[in-house]
Formats: C-alpha cells, sequence, structure tokens
C-alpha cells in the first residue's frame, strides 16, 4: 500500500508530497549530452581582495506602492558546486528564467537527474530523483528541507545577471571600471570572479558567480548564456 500525504499547494513548509507519474525531471538526449561536455566545479572560492573595491554602493528597497521590477528573462546552462559543515554536491544545471515562472533542472556530473525544481503563479514544487513531488511556497525553505541546502531563488534571478534585487536592501562593490564585483543582500554575500558576454553585441554577463551564506557555500559557473 502506498501512502500519500497531501496539501494544499500554499501550505508551509513542511513539504506536501506525492508520488510523480510524469515528471519532467529528465532532459532529452540533446541537453544531456551537451551537459556531459563540461565537468562539474569542484573547488569553491575564496572573498575577492578588499583593495580591488573602488566603490560601495548603498541601494534601498522599492516603495511598497511601486510596481515591482522583474528580472530579465534567459535560459543558462552551467556548473554547479555547494559545500557546507555537513555535505557538498557537484554537478551540472539548467536554468530557464521567464517573468511569470521559473524551471531548473539539477544533474549530477554524469547527466543523471538529480532535481527538477518549478516555481510559478501557484507556488513551488520539487521533484527528485525517485519521482517524490514536494509542493512548498517558496524555493528557499524547500531547497534546505528536500536537498539539504538553499537555493536562493529570489534573489538569485537578480545576482545570476549581475544585479541586485529591487526588493530589499543592498550594499554593491564596483571596482575601477564602474563593474559590480560583490553584492550583499538578504544575509547573502554574492562575488563576482568572472564576465562573458551573452552575445558579441550585449553586455558583459557574469559566468563565474560564488554565493556565500554563514557556512553554505555555492559557486556557479555559466557556461551558455541564452538572453531572451
Amino acid at each position: 500500500m502506498i501512502n500519500f500525504c497531501i496539501k494544499p499547494r500554499n501550505s508551509k513548509l513542511p513539504a506536501s508530497r506525492i508520488r510523480a507519474h510524469q515528471p519532467n525531471v529528465i532532459l532529452g538526449f540533446l541537453i544531456s549530452c551537451f551537459i556531459l561536455f563540461f565537468p562539474a566545479c569542484r573547488t569553491l572560492p575564496t572573498q575577492p581582495p578588499s583593495d580591488a573595491i573602488a566603490t560601495t554602493i548603498f541601494t534601498e528597497p522599492l516603495a511598497a506602492n511601486t510596481q515591482n521590477i522583474p528580472a530579465g528573462d534567459f535560459n543558462i546552462l552551467g556548473r554547479i558546486s555547494v559545500q557546507d559543515k555537513s555535505q557538498s554536491f557537484s554537478g551540472n544545471f539548467r536554468w530557464q528564467h521567464m517573468t511569470a515562472s521559473d524551471e531548473i533542472l539539477l544533474f549530477t556530473p554524469l547527466g543523471q537527474a538529480v532535481a527538477e525544481i518549478t516555481k510559478d503563479s501557484e507556488g513551488v514544487r520539487l521533484i527528485t530523483s525517485k519521482l517524490e513531488a514536494f509542493y512548498a511556497t517558496d524555493v528557499e525553505s524547500l531547497t534546505e528541507q528536500i536537498l539539504g541546502w538553499r537555493m536562493p531563488l529570489d534573489g538569485l534571478q537578480y545576482w545570476i545577471q549581475g544585479t541586485h534585487s529591487p526588493l530589499t536592501a543592498a550594499e554593491k562593490d564596483l571596482d575601477r571600471k564602474d563593474q559590480v564585483i560583490a553584492i550583499r543582500q538578504d544575509g547573502w554575500h554574492i562575488h563576482y570572479s568572472s564576465f562573458t558576454p551573452a552575445r558579441s553585441d550585449s553586455p558583459m554577463l557574469p559566468r563565474v558567480i560564488n554565493l556565500f551564506y554563514d557556512n553554505l557555500r555555492i559557486r556557479l559557473v555559466v557556461d551558455n548564456w541564452s538572453i531572451e
């Protein structure tokens, strides 16, 4: 007999769970093969030297009655390393961000599915490699409960593009060329060590992003940028 535990999607954690019969957690053959060309990043970063900072900018959150500024749409492929006191993980990821939704797929270095994370107007869903689906109201709490480490999606959709979220106060460090090299926001420290253009005629975008939160360290390397 199979036991099911189902709660409304707007309920708070602990997340509700149900067996997923037809998940979208496994990508097609072409995408899996593409990811295999990029081995997972395995080393975690140190903080940038303080003498690289030329200017620090303090920003205030938008007023409550001001319309939110959405992050730009993008589709990226890359590598991820995660480490804290109790565990470590290295693998690959694909992230498609649109104004109304997000879809993140996590893989092992060999391309095996680890998890699918989706967020839309109805809430957040995480499907594991065991085809179990968990529902919650925010990605950060859900990933911390199910994967063991938190993914700050609300801020990361901006940080991955080299800017801060307009919803909360932030500090940004710029170098002598006015290029952002660090952001501090919502308890997270985000450091940038490499940039690349998505297209020959487009501005530089982050390629290597290092995130710190207490004892948690996350390193993201973007191997392919696609701006929608």
